[in-house]
């Protein structure tokens, strides 16, 4: 591999799966340098000798990825990396806690070629990626599917950058920087958009805002 070309990584246990993984990231996405991993440990070592690694896909369901420890090592030596978990489950407490450990796209592994490099191009343009019809969370036991919360008309120009922000993954404080306020200014503004749309934390924050671009 040529020095400074991006590559990718995928940890999954299933080597066939691995296996037709490999093939959409290099036939749909032009990736030529793809890295495989059977465990959590083994992808980390990899991501501490490879620092070229664009795009690293876990498989939740690996041992040690069911932990936050996991995840934090992941994020830890893929810092420049687009990390997206590839999971079986598809239930909203699993989302949301990939996403609130800093991972940039879900996708379940029922998703077909098409959707999964369509899914993937959105993560690496920058945005945040979930199945639109798990983005948010049910309320009071109701399902309500790929419709969102109404409120997001109720809130202010500043709140709308602000759940923008969140979409493609800021911290407070980048987002602070970003828009030149206090990080106490910007919880304030998190704060009152998580009311306003009837949302319960960032993360299912920056999922709805993600699906919202994606149906604009």
């Amino acid at each position: 591999m040529e020095t400074g070309v991006p590559s990718a990584l995928i940890a999954d246990a299933d080597g066939f799966f691995r296996l037709a993984l490999s093939a959409i990231l290099k036939r749909e996405l032009g990736f030529n340098t793809i890295y495989e991993a059977a465990s959590v440990d083994e992808a980390t070592l990899i991501l501490r000798a490879q620092p070229n690694v664009a795009l690293a896909l876990f498989d939740q369901s690996m041992t040690g990825m069911r932990q936050d420890w996991g995840l934090s090592a992941v994020r830890k030596y893929a810092a420049d990396a687009k990390v997206v978990v590839v999971s079986g489950s598809v239930e909203r407490t699993d989302i949301l806690r990939a996403l609130s450990m800093g991972v940039h796209g879900y996708i379940p592994k029922i998703a077909g070629p098409a959707e999964l490099a369509r899914a993937l191009n959105i993560v690496l343009s920058g945005d945040i990626y979930v199945p639109s019809r798990l983005a948010i969370p049910p309320s009071n036991g109701v399902d309500h599917d790929a419709n969102p919360p109404h409120g997001a008309a109720r809130l202010t120009a500043r709140q709308r950058e602000v759940l923008d922000a969140l979409a493609s993954g800021l911290s407070n404080k980048e987002i602070a920087r970003r828009f030149g306020l206090g990080e106490g200014t910007v919880k304030i503004h998190v704060a009152a958009l998580l009311k306003a749309l009837q949302l319960p934390n960032r993360s299912a924050a920056a999922v709805y805002a993600a699906t919202m671009r994606r149906s604009a």
